[in-house]
Formats: structure tokens, sequence, C-alpha cells
């Protein structure tokens, strides 16, 4: 992915926040060559054995694992091992976007100017392995539940509904996602001048739109993290942050 200087993100918790709030990942691999490439829209979750805070380094995540699951009956799931062994893995790419608005010109207020797209998005590079099927496609599911309960649900406990989950495993294909590299888009009119800036932000904050006001809240967000880290050390504006 491009990612002008501009657009990079402020610090490593920006990539884990955008993925754990944003799981629905866009993964893509490279199909038979009559076909071209093969893309699958599916549910992606930090291992929960690795240690809590691996996804807050500044490492680009290299060495984190990733945990999934998709249909059986999905062709791309057969074409992941073909042409490759299970225990070589196949090379992959998940793909999550985040919050995203358009930027009209007219809320630049100059009289020549160009329309733009604000937008956030994470590409994550790694190598995909199939998990066995049975109990450990099981632990892949109960994981995503816990992890999505806890972000998105209302607490749902789930231990009377495993005997059925058991009964739909046939068709679940579980895998699991080695990270080999990061790359973070974060574009939120960091280019203009902060009069300008600000005059965007405020636009999207007042819109009925839920994705222009998460970008709203993204480049206020940018704005109090870049001022923080250009202040200097010794202020207690810095510390306070």
């Amino acid at each position: 992915m491009f990612v002008p200087s501009d657009y990079r993100r402020p610090g490593p918790a920006w990539t884990a926040d955008l993925i754990r709030r944003n799981p629905l990942a866009l993964m893509v691999t490279n199909g038979p060559e009559s076909d071209g490439p093969l893309a699958t829209h599916l549910p992606v979750i930090p291992d929960p054995e690795m240690p809590a805070d691996w996804y807050e380094k500044d490492e680009q995540w290299a060495g984190a694992t990733l945990l999934g699951h998709m249909n059986r009956a999905n062709p791309h799931w057969k074409a992941l091992s073909a042409g490759s062994g299970d225990t070589d893995g196949r090379k992959a790419l998940l793909t999550f976007t985040g919050p995203h608005a358009y930027v009209s010109p007219v809320v630049y207020a100059k009289p020549v100017a160009a329309p733009t797209w604000n937008f956030t998005a994470v590409h994550v590079h790694g190598v995909l392995r199939k998990i066995e099927p049975g109990e450990a496609t099981l632990a892949v599911v109960q994981h995503t539940v816990r992890a999505f309960e806890k972000e998105f649900g209302a607490g749902w406990d789930m231990s009377t509904s495993v005997d059925y989950f058991r009964q739909l495993l046939p068709g679940v294909g579980a895998f699991r996602f080695q990270v080999t590299a990061v790359e973070g888009m974060f574009k939120l009119s960091q280019e203009q001048a902060p009069e300008v800036r600000e005059r965007v932000r405020r636009e999207f904050a007042g819109r009925d739109s839920h994705l222009h006001r998460e970008t709203a809240h993204l480049m206020d967000r940018w704005e109090h993290e870049v001022s923080a880290a250009s202040l200097p050390s010794g202020c207690p504006v810095a510390h306070a942050r």
C-alpha cells in the first residue's frame, strides 16, 4: 500500500484499535492463474494466547498471530491448499477498513480546490495456515464469540450453544495467520493548514452519518496526539497525555 509520509500512523495503538473496531477483514490470496486473485470477507481477531501488550508495540506486529474462519464450502478454502502444503502455509493479505468520509471542496472555503476522501485502512501481510478440524476449530469459534461479545455484543453466554457449535463444525474452516508486516494509512486532512483541518473536522462532526462522525473523532485524536508528541518532554501537558 502506498502511504505518503503525512498519512502514517501516529503510534502503534492506531493499528490495533482499527482492527479491533473493524474486524471484518477482506482476505486476498493468489488463486489459480485462470481465475486470478481470490477474496473473502471474514471476521478476524488477535490470538488471545499472545501477550496482551503485543499488539500495542511498535514493531509492526511482525510475529503476531491472528485467528479467523470461513465456510469450508467457499472455493477459496480449497484453493488455500492448492499447490502448497499446509505446513508451508499460504501467503495472504488481510485488509481492514476504518472510518472514512468524502471531503467536499465547499468545506475548504477556497476559490480553487479539489475534492478528496479521508479514510483509514490497515493492510496485514502474513502466512495463513489451516487449523485442524474438531476441537481446535471450535476453540477459534469460541475465542471469536468472546472477543465480539465483549466489544460489540450484550454479554451473551454461549455455554448452552456449544453442542450446537459442534454440529456446525464440519462446515467451518479455521486458520491461524502469522503476521510478517503491517501497513497503515490514516488520511485525515493532515496535508491541510490547521484552520482548514478544523473546518473539515467540524463539518464531519455535525453530520448525521456515523462514518463522518467517527472520522471527525479520529481527526481530533490525531490532532491531540501529534500536538502532545511535539511538546517538550518536561511540559506538564505532555505528561498528562
